[in-house]
């Protein structure tokens, strides 16, 4: 397996919808298996394939809850169905997420608590997931995804205006930005 370098906001890739997946490959199993790889290295929850340069609808997601129950997969081609958010503000403490291609911040977004994504697995078999809480947030971020959104196009105004200002002093929002799990260090 391999670790692959995670694209950061401007790359074009992160801000267009992938493609259908058609057959699986051999080469759509490695991919996934590598993505595996980086996104437990990096760490992060969830990786979606445009993250890693490309523009396929595959995620690969891993969570493990307060009841340390794991909860692994790959889904191919998904589609979401979800309640409507509660109204109002996020709260902070509870309802910030990051980012892999935002790396290093956090900020809080009002998400829908239960979704139901239907899709396939590697062996090309129906995958019908229905979940609530963090893992329904997972599946709405990764799948935002596959449709070009990140996290940060969907914050209130100010956090908004906020993560511009942080792209911009680290000189993303533009092709070609990436750091690769496990060598570069985002803290500094």
């Amino acid at each position: 397996m391999t670790v692959l370098a995670i694209r950061i906001m401007g790359d074009p890739v992160l801000h267009a919808r992938a493609d259908e997946v058609g057959e699986v490959t051999d080469e759509i199993r490695t991919l996934v298996a590598d993505m595996f790889e980086t996104m437990d290295i990096a760490p992060g929850v969830g990786l979606a394939a445009p993250q890693v340069g490309v523009a396929l609808r595959i995620y690969t997601y891993s969570y493990v809850d307060d009841d340390e129950q794991p909860w692994r997969g790959a889904i191919l081609n998904p589609v979401l169905w979800m309640t409507p958010p509660e109204p109002g503000s996020p709260d902070p403490d509870l309802e910030s997420e990051g980012c892999l291609s935002f790396p290093g911040e956090r900020f809080p977004l009002r998400r829908s608590d239960r979704v139901l994504v239907t899709g396939t697995d590697l062996e090309g078999e129906p995958v019908r997931i229905e979940v609530d809480g963090w893992r329904a947030r997972i599946m709405q971020h990764e799948f935002d995804h596959l449709d070009g959104i990140l996290y940060v196009d969907r914050l209130s105004d100010g956090d908004w205006k906020t993560a511009q200002k942080i792209a911009r002093k680290r000189g993303w929002g533009r092709p070609g930005k990436s750091w690769m799990p496990g060598v570069d260090d985002l803290e500094g």
